[in-house]
């Protein structure tokens, strides 16, 4: 069954992971995306992404070279998306930039993935992960109080910017079908972290004091959403926000005269204290057999190599192993999004740098004479 994107041609020129996130949902929903690299890296990748890399074909091409942006503006003129992650400016240099291929095909919709946007004081400053989520605000909430902030153990700001550019680019497609025109969409990854505030701004707008680390609604501060050492040394997690949760967790634990005094200030921290004595009783797994039945949404705080193999995680298929043509059997991470009609799949493993570039010119029409002098020359 084809995807919801079947048809729907995608040049990335991405590297980092937010561009080939972005890329991945799209080529795991059906689009025909082209990672498109001038040589291999003249150092080491930090981290093997097999499961980005999935279901898209790879070809080499130096864009510095006449010939390799002829070779790309025959592709882009065909082409649906194209998706970039350079620092702003490279691509002009290049001659990819929006404004030339948008001459070349108005239909063509444009995505640029940067760290702090394509306008603004900080559009050529470089960062990570962690520089966004510090701009962003989201670093200074995370952590204990009167301790350093914790970065996270995943990168949020280039996954929420892989996530916000592929919705960029169905929305850019969309909009297309009615106009006939392709645009620009230009992601921010600081922007994505700033946009994933909304408690938080809302509660520093309404109060005017800004949420400290570990101590705030969604924080540690009140007992109904915290977590909880057992007697193993694990953790439980508890999000008993609504009232109707909180009040069958403190009858189901005996201490009944806790249900009405949920946003009580004077005895939260008397809250806390009897749920770290009272969960320190048991092991985790006790507590998760004696509070699964009970609508109190408490959770295990998995490890990796258990959220990997937990039964929902096998029942939703997000986990998932493909056969590499040298590497064998590898594991991968399944298909975040579910549609009825027309499902994403894994179609393919992550494909070797270069592994279509013939496949490629070919269709353009280049001949095996003049592919192997483009490769010659090192422009493929």
């Amino acid at each position: 069954m084809a995807g919801a994107l079947a048809g729907v041609r995608v040049l990335d020129l991405s590297r980092l992971l937010p561009g080939p996130y972005c890329s991945m949902i799209l080529a795991d929903h059906g689009a025909d995306v082209l990672r498109i690299e001038a040589r291999r890296f003249a150092y080491a990748e930090p981290l093997p992404m097999p499961t980005l890399h999935r279901n898209k074909r790879h070809m080499s091409l130096n864009l510095k070279t006449g010939e390799g942006r002829d070779i790309f503006y025959r592709l882009a003129r065909e082409a649906d998306v194209v998706l970039e992650g350079f620092r702003p400016g490279v691509t002009a240099r290049l001659g990819v930039d929006y404004e030339t291929l948008h001459a070349l095909n108005p239909r063509l919709v444009y995505c640029s993935i940067s760290g702090y946007g394509q306008a603004g004081p900080r559009r050529d400053v470089v960062g990570h992960d962690v520089n966004y989520l510090a701009y962003g605000g989201m670093l200074s909430l995370m952590g204990l109080p009167d301790a350093p902030p914790l970065i996270p153990g995943t990168q949020v700001a280039d996954l929420l910017g892989g996530f916000n550019a592929a919705v960029g680019i169905l929305l850019a497609l969309v909009a297309r079908e009615r106009t006939g025109q392709g645009q620009y969409v230009d992601i921010a990854m600081t922007d994505g972290i700033l946009a994933a505030l909304p408690v938080a701004a809302t509660l520093y707008w309404l109060t005017g004091q800004p949420p400290a680390p570990a101590d705030w609604l969604l924080a540690h501060h009140y007992p109904w959403y915290n977590t909880y050492e057992t007697a193993d040394g694990k953790y439980l997690a508890v999000g008993a926000i609504e009232s109707h949760f909180w009040r069958a967790l403190c009858e189901h634990l005996g201490a009944p005269q806790y249900a009405a005094l949920q946003y009580d200030a004077e005895r939260r921290e008397e809250m806390v204290a009897f749920l770290r004595d009272t969960f320190k009783e048991k092991t985790r797994d006790e507590w998760l057999a004696e509070l699964g039945h009970l609508d109190v949404c408490v959770a295990p705080v998995l490890e990796l190599p258990e959220a990997l193999a937990d039964e929902q995680t096998q029942a939703r298929e997000m986990t998932l192993t493909v056969t590499h043509p040298t590497l064998g059997e590898m594991p991968l991470l399944g298909v975040p999004i579910k549609l009825s009609g027309t499902p994403g799949a894994v179609r393919a493993p992550a494909a070797d740098f270069g592994a279509h570039t013939r496949d490629v010119l070919h269709e353009l029409g280049y001949s095996d004479s003049e592919i192997e002098q483009l490769q010659a020359k090192g422009v493929v």
